[in-house]
């Protein structure tokens, strides 16, 4: 079997460590080979990014922790691997080779804290520990010698919850982190990453083999229709039979749901922002609580199709897969817990196929229960907005939607601004923190506009083409 196509060679390594870990899990090897595991995916004495193997090999020992649930006390889904995170240049103002040694000391004029000295050739040196990082000197130097550099991990955080310790680590604010990973996929050491329930996820499944006590359902994020391009949706499903997953039902369908419902509610309201993203709602907890009114009171789809399942089905266990790193601490939520048993990401899920041997290509194709266009769209921009005009219109409900679809956190963080000033052009806000929605969510295998092209073609393929057409039939699928 190939290897498979990642965006970036960081990918790669951590898929390589959750195959491994997920392999172990399966043969009930795992703790016997823990110490093992980093020279299966290092072997020998090859060479590395970093200074030599076994620094290599360390820093896999944490990935594997990680793989494996990581710190349980830490109640942030995204840590950073320490002993990776030493590559990176100290983030901050610096002086570069460009300047000229000039004699208007312009920098130095403008710095209000001294920060600025000059050695014998008149070069300009900043001193870190005066340094407050206003960037007056950058915006005053004619030879634009002086520049910002901001990590890689702290330019993807656009809530600002990632700082640099004294030891040049980074360390992420819990306060202000909104778990949406983009730190992770950005950082190029991948000395950041999100959790693993991987090891939950296979002893439930191994658990329900045989076992009539309960079932193990797969819902699976709309945006798989993105993933996996290698092979059809149906052989996904089939895939995901094979792993052991009882039955594979689309979130979309409780896409449907929660469109019809949060038509009503923007009726009834005048005014609501969305609570499809977790990561969106986190950050208005954070930044914006007085804003918190307005939030839909409904469940992301992810949980309304979770809690449709276990009240039709005392037996089941659900499991979400998706693209989205945040869905694992929403699922940690008193609100969400007594429905979604585990979170995995698509990354996750290739890894989970090849720990055992599934060839997706070699498999027939098997069908998901069917959801509307309107449902699966809700996996890119826009697509929320679009369902909700739809919900207003099939239920007869007469309103002018005004949406504000925002792509991104900082698009979500404007709108969420001239809201609080009573200056928004909008009654309602759907907040997607990942820009393009959640096809560019962290745990996707690969990102770009071509995800969206993906969903758009999937979605018209949907054989129920109204929202209340969809819920009818999965009502009357469960009778």
């Amino acid at each position: 079997m190939g290897e498979r196509k990642f965006d970036t060679k960081v990918q790669h390594l951590k898929y390589k460590v959750l195959r491994e870990v997920a392999r172990q899990a399966w043969n009930d090897t795992l703790f016997q080979n823990l110490l093992d595991i980093p020279m299966m995916i290092v072997p020998g004495k090859v060479p590395t990014m970093r200074c030599c193997v076994y620094k290599e090999r360390a820093i896999l020992g944490e990935r594997i922790k990680i793989a494996m649930g990581g710190n349980r006390e830490n109640p942030n889904i995204i840590e950073v691997i320490d002993i990776a995170c030493d590559e990176c240049p100290a983030a901050g103002y610096e002086v570069t080779d460009s300047c000229r040694g000039c004699l208007a000391h312009r920098c130095e004029d403008v710095c209000k804290k001294g920060a600025i000295s000059f050695d014998h050739n008149h070069v300009a040196h900043i001193d870190k520990t005066k340094c407050v990082e206003c960037g007056q000197c950058a915006k005053v130097c004619p030879f634009s010698a002086i520049v910002n550099r901001k990590r890689p991990c702290q330019i993807a955080c656009k809530v600002k919850a990632i700082s640099i310790k004294e030891n040049n680590e980074a360390a992420i604010d819990n306060s202000k982190c909104i778990q949406c990973g983009s730190c992770v996929y950005q950082c190029p050491f991948g000395a950041i990453s999100d959790k693993s329930f991987l090891l939950d996820v296979i002893e439930l499944i191994k658990k329900s083999a045989g076992n009539t006590a309960y079932k193990v359902y797969a819902v699976v994020a709309p945006s798989i229709s993105s993933q996996f391009t290698y092979a059809k949706p149906g052989q996904v499903v089939t895939g995901l039979k094979e792993l052991g997953f009882h039955t594979v039902v689309e979130a979309a369908l409780g896409a449907d749901m929660v469109a019809g419902e949060e038509a009503k509610e923007l009726f009834e309201k005048g005014f609501l922002t969305s609570s499809c993203c977790p990561a969106f709602v986190q950050y208005i907890k954070n930044t914006f609580p007085d804003m918190l009114p307005y939030v839909s009171h409904n469940l992301s789809p992810m949980a309304t199709l979770a809690k449709y399942i276990k009240a039709h089905d005392e037996t089941a266990r659900v499991i979400f897969i998706g693209p989205c790193t945040a869905k694992k601490a929403e699922a940690q939520l008193d609100s969400v817990k007594p429905y979604v048993d585990a979170v995995i990401t698509f990354e996750e899920l290739q890894a989970l196929f090849d720990s055992r041997d599934i060839e997706l290509t070699s498999l027939g194709e098997e069908l998901l229960y069917d959801a509307s266009y309107f449902g699966r769209i809700f996996a890119r921009s826009g697509g929320l907005s679009e369902a909700v005009a739809e919900g207003l219109k099939e239920q007869g409900i007469t309103f002018e939607l005004k949406a504000a679809a925002c792509d991104g956190i900082e698009e979500c963080r404007m709108a969420l601004l001239k809201k609080s000033k009573n200056v928004l052009d909008a009654n309602f806000i759907e907040g997607m923190a990942c820009v393009g929605g959640c096809i560019g969510g962290a745990g996707c295998l690969t990102h770009g506009e071509k995800n969206k092209a993906g969903v758009d073609k999937y979605s018209r393929n949907a054989s129920e083409k109204t929202i209340l057409g969809a819920v009818a039939a999965l009502e009357k699928e469960k009778k």
